[in-house]
């Protein structure tokens, strides 16, 4: 019987040892956490026209120009490169793009309209790797500002499907079609 209950202590024992030890290994949340946007917004809607994954980076008090330098080709957002998916074909800024998934990049400009760029490069890290011969299509997106600081940054589709992308003071718009 002494066997049997020791049997069952050291068990029990090495279970609860190893669940401890696995709660340990899942990371810490991470800083920049990743959100999504989508067109219709409503999750009672399933057929969606465009999805963007994007990671959330903070300004913490920093300035947007050295998180997002000018006429540089950024990741638009943090960590991966942001993924938008487009359900079917659209008109995106003007110009026709094809249904599929594709990188969200962009180059920001603090005296002028932004680019936008849709590229072909999928899972990318960053904007490290980016190439420019990827490039599916280019477009300007509309520049303004607000009066409410947007601390952490963000991206949604308003009522019309125009995309917003908007950090510090800054608005991007791109509409679609």
């Amino acid at each position: 019987m002494k066997n049997s209950i020791f049997t069952f202590a050291f068990f029990l024992i090495t279970l609860i040892s190893s669940l401890q030890l696995t709660a340990q290994n899942f990371k810490d949340l991470d800083k920049s956490p990743m959100d999504v946007a989508a067109f219709p917004s409503s999750y009672k809607i399933s057929d969606k026209t465009v999805k963007v994954i994007y990671s959330r980076p903070q300004l913490n008090g920093r300035d947007l120009v050295k998180l997002a330098p000018p006429e540089m080709v950024w990741r638009t957002g943090a960590n991966e490169a942001a993924e938008i998916t487009f359900y079917k074909d659209v008109i995106f800024g003007g110009k026709a793009l094809k249904a599929g998934t594709y990188s969200l990049f962009t180059i920001p400009s603090f005296d002028g309209d932004w680019t936008v760029i849709i590229n072909s490069a999928r899972n990318v890290w960053g904007s490290y790797y980016y190439k420019q011969d990827q490039d599916v299509i280019r477009v300007s997106g509309k520049t303004s500002t607000t009066e409410e600081n947007i601390e952490a940054f963000s991206m949604m589709f308003d009522k019309d499907m125009t995309l917003k992308i908007g950090w510090g003071k800054t608005v991007v718009s791109v509409s679609i079609e």
